[in-house]
């Protein structure tokens, strides 16, 4: 089955539906591979050197004069993921799940936020295997990014939280390893640019905004076929 190659810029509202919907596949290209890699490199320069960068070799929030040792920096971003997977309630709907994970590989192959291309392979790999996150409904969302619900969603990769095995709820890493997948191991920056954005926001509007089109659509037809059956002018 072809693939959706995706570069942050091509992906249409429609297309990450249909995507969504039919489980369809995406990849990107050799450019995109190489602008990830080049991004990449800047930050792993800048650790090299020693400097000072905000949640990369500092802490966060309150915590931003704080100094990371080089030994922690990676302890820091696995940290970061599970101290705000925090959300309560119901689950969000599959459906919602997977466009988050969809919209969040869409961003980071821009080549911004300084991750690894093994970083958005796996990711890739995720969406592409069907693995879906099992995340609650309630949680911070706008501030900062959508925190809470990316920090669910970014468990998985790592092995922590749970995931869906078709109807049943199980633990990350078993769902990992049904699909010959390992968790995964971040690396400096990488929990941050996972949870900072607003994917879940994005994803819903995407699906209200398909959902107002279609129904639009009905209202046009059923008010067509109301004046014809009346022979209305």
């Amino acid at each position: 089955m072809k693939k959706t190659l995706l570069n942050g810029e091509n992906l249409t509202i429609p297309e990450a539906k249909e995507i969504v919907d039919n489980f369809l596949p995406v990849g990107i290209s050799k450019d995109t591979a190489a602008r990830i890699k080049r991004s990449r490199s800047v930050i792993e320069k800048w650790i090299k050197n020693d400097e000072v960068i905000y949640g990369v070799t500092t802490g966060f929030g309150e915590f931003k004069d704080v100094k990371i040792p080089q030994k922690d920096i990676e302890k820091l971003q696995h940290n970061l993921i599970i101290s705000h997977a925090a959300g309560v309630g119901e689950p969000l709907p599959k459906n919602i799940v997977r466009l988050m994970l969809l919209l969040r590989i869409n961003s980071l192959v821009r080549g911004y936020s300084g991750v690894r291309l093994e970083l958005v392979e796996q990711l890739i790999k995720l969406f592409n295997s069907g693995i879906t996150a099992y995340i609650p409904s309630q949680g911070s969302v706008g501030s900062s990014g959508d925190l809470a619900p990316l920090s669910h969603l970014a468990c998985v990769l790592i092995g922590e939280g749970y995931a869906y095995d078709g109807r049943d709820v199980l633990p990350a890493k078993a769902v990992l390893a049904k699909h010959g997948l390992k968790p995964f191991r971040l690396m400096a920056k990488e929990g941050l640019a996972l949870i900072n954005g607003t994917q879940m926001m994005t994803a819903y509007a995407v699906e209200i905004l398909n959902r107002a089109e279609r129904l639009s659509k009905l209202a046009d037809i059923s008010g067509a076929l109301s004046i014809e059956a009346l022979r209305g002018t």
